[in-house]
């Protein structure tokens, strides 16, 4: 295990005592011998107090996860066999069918409100406290303080995004100061935006000239808050119903062109990902993860479980922390069972990639040794690497996996089968290419499951950017920004073709524009049905096994019953 950094051990030493009970318990029981008037008596110990919350929140990216993911268009979780069928639950997200008892819902609800709780606990605690007594100077104070309160607009940013109308509560001591009942968007976006306005003053630049994040991986720095904004304004006329892609745009150039730090795009896709990534100058926000510590990337049902079930054969991580593998996640297929393309406009996951065939990224994910990797998807037959002998099975033993990139009852069989439709409850081991964003090393790497959570990377900024400026009919300004990222996807000898007009013959316009979304974000913590939804494309799109909503309220969550039972000035949202 490698070293990571001051801050992720103070994490962990947090985490150990308290991991168990953040995650479900909305409030924490203060004891009469632990409490802010002597809890505080070292520099260390309002160092730990500030980044408590920082665990709780890499935990949340779990249920955020699976919400935002299956709900979208890319990734789907099918019947494989007699596995993952689970009282229909996943079916319900993908048909956007999801009733007032989805425990997704419920989770990132209470997640998130978690978090904002345990945020608000440490800022009024350090508006009391004197920085002078602990040996900060007063810039490493406001520092601190702008943590807790950046982190708790990343909160309420997904809370917006999904639910819209929720109580903004700003105090863990004066609960008059909080609403019990639901805010208008508008006021809990202007709280977001004023947040993180004065929180980029008050936080620190990142050090490192070209260095990544090193030491500082899992702090908020000034460019990981104006990242924020970008995020806020680029869906502002979804939020609120006001065009803000001119003051998206205004801080995003202002990222790029290095006025909150210097940042760089990586030279191969993959590096935002890979094991060392505290120093790929392209993360702007990552969480802290390693191997025996904090993992939750690696953890269930966020990339742990993207892969055939049996796939410690193939890769040999059979040692790892993790546990064994499982087969939630899968790409939305393109073709039918019988090999017919699909004819969406949406979905066809894997085909929206081989419109560019030579994409690195359609490589078979293949370890390569000394904690490198090529590739990101698993697909046909798998041949074991740890000894074993012969190809991955499925779970049970029955057959040879022979992964394709359609849903359908392969089981034994070689080729395609004679059906020409399938659904989500007629898959089995065989059905839907599976991938890894994050690598899969061997038992003898370091670099096993070493890899820090990439939350905000650069080249969201200059997506982000370049959306804005095809908004606004600069095409070739948009095409100029994808190539400076999309060129590293492909071999030079493609470029002519595969850039965007005019440094290639690739055409750029909005249908393309969210595809590239989707290609460069894929299974990225969620955000592809936030995507939908700005291109207006969520409730009324149609993709494999999904049909146009009814109306838009689906473009928000409900209210589960058990949030309303806790509040009764909550409303339930429209539609439901």
């Amino acid at each position: 295990m490698k070293l990571k950094h001051i801050l992720y051990g103070i994490i962990c030493s947090t985490a150990v005592a308290s991991t168990t009970t953040s995650c479900t318990d909305l409030d924490e029981t203060l004891y009469d011998q632990v409490d802010a008037s002597n809890y505080y008596n070292t520099k260390m110990d309002v160092v730990r107090s500030v980044f408590r919350p920082f665990e709780h929140a890499y935990w949340s990216i779990m249920p955020r996860q699976a919400l935002n993911e299956l709900a979208a268009d890319q990734l789907i979780t099918c019947s494989r066999d007699s596995w993952w069928e689970d009282g229909g639950k996943w079916r319900r997200l993908h048909y956007h069918t999801w009733t007032d008892t989805n425990d997704n819902i419920q989770t990132e609800w209470t997640g998130c409100y978690q978090g904002i709780g345990q945020c608000n606990y440490v800022i009024e605690d350090l508006e009391n406290l004197n920085p002078d007594k602990f040996g900060f100077t007063q810039a490493e104070w406001n520092n601190l303080k702008a943590q807790s309160r950046t982190l708790r607009t990343w909160f309420y940013l997904r809370l917006i995004d999904e639910f819209r109308n929720v109580p903004l509560v700003v105090s863990y001591y004066d609960q008059s100061l909080n609403t019990m009942e639901q805010v208008d968007p508008k006021v809990l976006f202007d709280f977001i935006e004023s947040e993180l306005k004065t929180c980029i003053e008050l936080l620190a630049a990142k050090p490192n000239a070209d260095g990544g994040n090193g030491k500082i991986q899992g702090q908020w720095t000034k460019a990981s808050a104006a990242a924020l904004l970008v995020r806020l304004y680029l869906n502002a006329n979804v939020y609120i119903g006001e065009d803000r892609y001119n003051d998206c745009a205004t801080y995003a150039q202002d990222i790029i062109d290095g006025k909150y730090g210097n940042y760089t795009l990586a030279d191969t896709w993959d590096a935002p990902f890979d094991w060392n990534n505290e120093n790929c100058n392209e993360v702007i926000f990552g969480f802290p993860g390693s191997m025996a510590y904090s993992f939750w990337h690696y953890g269930c049902d966020v990339y742990w479980w993207t892969v055939p079930a049996q796939i410690k054969h193939y890769v040999n991580d059979t040692k790892s922390e993790g546990g064994d593998h499982n087969c939630m996640y899968a790409c939305t297929p393109s073709h039918a069972p019988n090999g017919d393309m699909l004819p969406y406009e949406l979905g066809n996951t894997v085909s929206k990639y081989q419109k560019y065939p030579n994409d690195y990224r359609l490589k078979l994910y293949k370890n390569l040794g000394n904690s490198r990797r090529e590739g990101m998807f698993f697909f046909g037959k798998l041949p074991c690497q740890d000894g074993t002998g012969g190809f991955v099975k499925d779970p049970n033993g029955k057959y040879d996996l022979n992964i394709r990139d359609a849903v359908g009852q392969f089981q034994a069989e070689e080729g395609w089968i004679d059906k020409a439709t399938s659904t989500l409850q007629d898959g089995d081991h065989n059905s839907g290419w599976h991938f890894a964003k994050y690598p899969f090393y061997t038992d003898d790497d370091e670099g096993q499951m070493e890899s820090d959570y990439t939350e905000i990377r650069l080249a969201e900024i200059y997506y982000s950017l370049a959306e804005c400026k095809l908004r606004s009919g600069d095409v070739n300004g948009a095409s100029s920004l994808l190539n400076q990222v999309r060129r590293r996807n492909y071999p030079e000898a493609d470029w002519s073709t595969y850039l965007y007009a005019p440094e290639g013959s690739a055409v750029l316009d909005e249908a393309e524009m969210l595809d590239e979304w989707g290609r460069e974000f894929f299974a990225e913590g969620g955000r592809r049905r936030t995507d939908l939804i700005r291109y207006g494309k969520f409730s009324s799109g149609t993709w494999w096994d999904k049909t146009p909503d009814a109306d838009r309220h689906t473009e928000i969550f409900c209210l589960t019953q058990d949030i309303l039972n806790t509040n009764s000035a909550l409303k339930q949202n429209p539609g439901y």
